[in-house]
C-alpha cells in the first residue's frame, strides 16, 4: 500500500509538536544563542533588497550536521527536515550590492568559519516557533529580525580565506579554486551568496547561489571530459532516497546529457526534461537547478574514470517525498548512484528497459517525454559510436 504524501507530513509534523511540548520555549524568545553549523542564509523576496542573515540553532558544540548536505547520505526525511526547522534565521534588510559594513563582514567570517562559531543574536521581538509543515516549499526554522547580533572568534578555512582576498579572481575561477582544494560544495555556495567571490561582489539569493554554483563546476568539468576517450560499454547505476528514485545511464557517445523528470499530480503524472551537448545548454532548464546538480554528480564520475559518454538521468519523484529539502539531494543521490556497481547491458535500449524496470513511470511514457533518443536515432551509426 503506497503511504500518501500528505499521511508523510502530518507523521512529521506530529513529531515535531511533540518536540515542541518539550523545548518549545527555545524558539520563543527574542535572542537566540547556540553554534551556527555555520551557516548564512540570503533570502530572495524583494529583491534587490533581500532579507540576509545567519541561521543559529538554540544548542551549543557541534552541530555542523544541521547544514552540511554532503553528510545526510543515509538520513530520513525526518531528520532532515528537523534538521531545518532547528535553525532560527535572523535577518536584516539590505541591498545585494552591499557587501561591506559590520554585519556582512561578520557574516562573511561565519562562512569562512572552519566549523560552527559560537553565536548570539537579539531580536526586534520575540520569534515564533514553526508548527506546519508545508508540502510545496521547504522547510524553515522560525525567523526574526536582528536588533544585535555577536559571533566568537574561531579560525577561519585557509583555503577560503586565501580566495576572500584576492579580489582579481574572477567568480568562476574562485569557485573552481575551492572545489579543486576539496571544499564542500555546499560551503562553496555560502561564499558564493554572501558576496565573498569574485571581482565585481554582490549578494547572491542562497537558493540562486546553490544553482549557480553547481552549473559553474559541472560545465568547467565538462570541458575537462571533452578530451578523454568515449566510454565503450552501457552502464546503468540506480539508488533511492528521500522519496526519489534515481537512475543514470551511461553510453556510448560523446558528451551528450538529458534529464528527465515525473511526479505524481494526484491521479496523474508530470514530467519536465532539458538536455545538452558539448555545447552546453544556452537557457534555463525546464526543470531548474535539479538539471545542474545532477548533471555535476555525473561528471564528477566521468572526470574520475576519464571518459566521456552520452547520459540519460530518469528522476521519478513519489508521493512520499512529501517535503521538498532542495535540489542539494539530487547531487548527493546521483553522487550515491555514481559509487555502486552499475550493471552492463548489451544496448542503449536493455539499459533504458533496466533503469526504468523498477519505476511506476512505463518505460515508453519516459521515451515520449524525452528528447535525446529522437536525436540519436537521426544520426549515422558513425556518429553514433
Amino acid at each position: 500500500m503506497t503511504i500518501s504524501g500528505n499521511d508523510v507530513r502530518k507523521g512529521i509534523e506530529t513529531k515535531w509538536h511533540e518536540y515542541l511540548n518539550k523545548y518549545g520555549n527555545l524558539f520563543s524568545s527574542d535572542e537566540v544563542s547556540g553554534s551556527s553549523p555555520p551557516s548564512v542564509f540570503v533570502g530572495s523576496y524583494g529583491y534587490p533588497k533581500v532579507g540576509v542573515g545567519p541561521m543559529v540553532p538554540p544548542i551549543h558544540g557541534d552541530t555542523s550536521i544541521l547544514d552540511i548536505p554532503e553528510k545526510w547520505a543515509g538520513k530520513s526525511l525526518e531528520q532532515i527536515v528537523n534538521f531545518r526547522l532547528n535553525l532560527i534565521r535572523g535577518i536584516n534588510k539590505m541591498s545585494v550590492t552591499q557587501t561591506e559594513g559590520r554585519l556582512i563582514e561578520n557574516l562573511q567570517e561565519v562562512a569562512m568559519s572552519s566549523g560552527p562559531i559560537d553565536s548570539e543574536i537579539k531580536f526586534v521581538k520575540k520569534t515564533s516557533p514553526v508548527t506546519s509543515i508545508d508540502g510545496q516549499a521547504p522547510p524553515f526554522g522560525p525567523i526574526g529580525e536582528i536588533k544585535n547580533a555577536v559571533f566568537s572568534p574561531t579560525s577561519s578555512n585557509h583555503l577560503i580565506e586565501k580566495v576572500f582576498y584576492d579580489s582579481d579572481l574572477k567568480a568562476d575561477d574562485a569557485v573552481m579554486k575551492l572545489y579543486n582544494s576539496g571544499v564542500n560544495i555546499s560551503t562553496i555556495q555560502k561564499c558564493f551568496s554572501i558576496g565573498m567571490l569574485g571581482k565585481d561582489r554582490k549578494l547572491v539569493p542562497t537558493k540562486w547561489s546553490i544553482t549557480a554554483t553547481d552549473d559553474i563546476i559541472s560545465k568547467s568539468v565538462v570541458t575537462e571530459i571533452l578530451d578523454y576517450d568515449v566510454l565503450d560499454s552501457f552502464n546503468v547505476f540506480t539508488f533511492e532516497h528521500l522519496g526519489n528514485s534515481f537512475a543514470v545511464i551511461l553510453f556510448p557517445h560523446r558528451w551528450i546529457f538529458e534529464m528527465q523528470e515525473a511526479w505524481h499530480d494526484g491521479n496523474s503524472v508530470g514530467f519536465g526534461s532539458d538536455y545538452e551537448n558539448a555545447s552546453g545548454i544556452d537557457h534555463p532548464p525546464e526543470i531548474a537547478g535539479a538539471y545542474f546538480a545532477a548533471k555535476l554528480g555525473v561528471v564528477e564520475y566521468l572526470s574520475k574514470k576519464k571518459k566521456q559518454s552520452g547520459v540519460i538521468v530518469f528522476r521519478e519523484i513519489r508521493s512520499d517525498y512529501a517535503v521538498p529539502v532542495g535540489v542539494w539531494q539530487v547531487r548527493e543521490g546521483i553522487r550515491q548512484a555514481m559509487k555502486t556497481k552499475p550493471s552492463n547491458v548489451e544496448c542503449l535500449d536493455d539499459a533504458i528497459h533496466l533503469a526504468t524496470k523498477a519505476m511506476s513511470i512505463s518505460k515508453n511514457e519516459w521515451l515520449n517525454h524525452g528528447t535525446m533518443l529522437k536525436l540519436i536515432k537521426q544520426k549515422s551509426i558513425s556518429d553514433f559510436l
